[in-house]
């Protein structure tokens, strides 16, 4: 029962917060767009427009095809950075010569927006759906990879060292003890990999995209309709934030749980 009520109470907070935020929101836009006129119409929005127009997208079902349709670009293309970049950062921990020589390219590489491959993906897949995922994926590729390797670099010696004595070697020492033991680190670097491929992703959609919320997004400056633009930047937002609520604030609970880091699994 207390604990119900604390969950409610912070519920609350949480509520009465985001309720203070849209009534600044709204009267900002009153002051600054209808009594000193410091904005135009066109170029600041109102909640309340904001609003409406969500209702309007979610009732002709374009925004719903939008979601659906970038939900399985970023699917398949943070799968692949996922799987390419642990098998990369796997190859720079355990081959000396390989990390020497590539972990400084791939530092570098990790410090350019997803963005500035575009180009590359024309060339190579032209105006198509394997553009996009291409950008999706490299955006968040090279964080995977530093993810991998500097989970396992900061595991335990000490697990090593019993593993070693009970015999695991090879693929096994990976499989059953580095890896599980560099999941904590790792998972916050995969989550980080994940905010680059979402950006990569809304970028590439308003480049080269006919359907899609980035593609919306730039129907929406086009058109000059910035209720659009901010409708689409909270549902943006929204579905980053509920990818992080659902999917890795849960895996990196069960993890810390597991390892004794927490008392309760969420």
């Amino acid at each position: 029962m207390l604990r119900n009520n604390k969950i409610a109470i912070g519920v609350f907070k949480k509520l009465a917060i985001y309720m203070v935020l849209i009534i600044l929101w709204e009267l900002s836009y009153r002051i600054g767009v209808e009594v000193l006129g410091i904005w135009k119409q066109y170029s600041f929005a109102s909640p309340i427009a904001v609003i409406k127009t969500l209702i309007g997208l979610i009732t002709d079902q374009s925004l719903g095809l939008a979601v659906l349709v970038s939900v399985k670009r970023i699917a398949l293309g943070y799968s692949i950075s996922l799987l390419v970049g642990s098998v990369i950062g796997l190859a720079i921990v355990r081959f000396r010569y390989i990390g020497d020589n590539i972990r400084p390219l791939i530092l570098g590489l990790q410090t350019l927006p997803g963005i500035v491959w575009l180009p590359f993906a024309i060339l190579w897949f032209g105006l198509d759906e394997s553009a996009i995922i291409f950008i999706t994926a490299i955006g968040s590729i090279f964080s995977v990879v530093i993810a991998v390797e500097g989970g396992i670099k900061t595991v335990n010696p000490l697990y090593i060292k019993a593993a070693l004595t009970m015999g695991a070697t090879g693929m096994r020492m990976y499989t059953d003890v580095i890896i599980p033991a560099a999941l904590p680190v790792m998972i916050a670097g995969f989550k980080q990999g994940w905010s680059f491929a979402w950006r990569a992703l809304i970028a590439g959609e308003m480049l080269c995209a006919s359907v899609g919320l980035g593609h919306m997004l730039m129907m929406g400056r086009e058109l000059g309709d910035i209720s659009q633009v901010m409708a689409l930047m909270v549902v943006i937002i929204l579905l980053g934030l509920t990818v992080d609520k659902l999917i890795f604030a849960r895996i990196e609970s069960h993890i810390r749980y597991r390892w004794g880091l927490e008392q309760n699994a969420a």
